[in-house]
């Protein structure tokens, strides 16, 4: 999976990622950033399905930082089948699995939280009791800030998945991760600014190894940036 024709790939690391676009987005940004640096590595991708991905019922407003998207993949590192895991750095466990180490956390993107409307409508425009569909309690507290009367369903999926419910009219609007909607080039979309704090890690990037693995640390250590990023100033408020 190269980043350009003009690399030479003379390392091939073996990374395990979800089947998603959002993941195999997420996935070219580490080695097109990767390859600023060391030029000579690709990676060869091993398509992994999570518990998350195969349970679409369980809610995800109350689950916290667990594995729920990321233990397949950790395991498959674990195991040595997979030499990295790259996940949305939101979606890490806390703690991480023993045995298993953080090799970076990158700068990432706008970590703003947005709603997603119709192309045709405004906050303003929406009915009363309008349908929000969000996945988060915190999101939808968010949101109540902006209109107190709407109201809410949840929400799973690929953000594919979950956009798709604006066009069947299940839901007036979506709440999604504004830096999902960068990496997929789904800017185009009418969507605000959701007011307050957002998901630890939100819009970053992770890149896990096994603990004892020295030349994947040293060879991820011109990625890790651990501090927060500001928000753009690009969308409505």
């Amino acid at each position: 999976m190269p980043c350009s024709n003009k690399s030479t790939a003379s390392l091939i690391l073996s990374v395990g990622a979800r089947a998603s676009p959002l993941s195999q987005a997420q996935v070219k940004e580490i080695l097109c950033a990767l390859q600023q640096f060391h030029p000579h590595v690709q990676f060869e991708i091993h398509i992994l399905s999570t518990v998350g991905d195969r349970d679409q019922t369980t809610s995800l407003r109350t689950l916290g930082r667990t594995d729920f998207f990321t233990k397949d993949i950790d395991n498959c590192v674990l195991e040595g089948r997979c030499r990295l895991g790259i996940h949305s750095a939101k979606d890490l466990p806390d703690p991480l699995t023993k045995g298993l180490s953080l090799l970076c956390l990158t700068r990432g993107l706008d970590a703003a939280d947005v709603l997603v409307l119709r192309a045709s409508d405004t906050l303003q425009s929406l009915p009363v009791g309008a349908r929000i569909a969000t996945s988060s309690i915190r999101r939808e507290e968010a949101v109540h800030q902006l209109r107190s009367d709407l109201s809410f369903c949840d929400l799973r999926g690929t953000i594919e998945q979950r956009l798709t419910k604006l066009d069947t009219r299940e839901a007036d609007g979506v709440v999604v991760a504004e830096a999902a909607l960068i990496r997929l080039n789904l800017t185009h979309l009418n969507r605000i600014r959701l007011p307050g704090p957002t998901a630890e890690g939100q819009g970053q990037l992770a890149v896990v190894g096994r603990a004892n693995d020295q030349e994947m640390h040293a060879l991820f250590a011109c990625l890790d940036v651990r501090q927060p990023i500001s928000h753009s100033p690009s969308l409505k408020t």
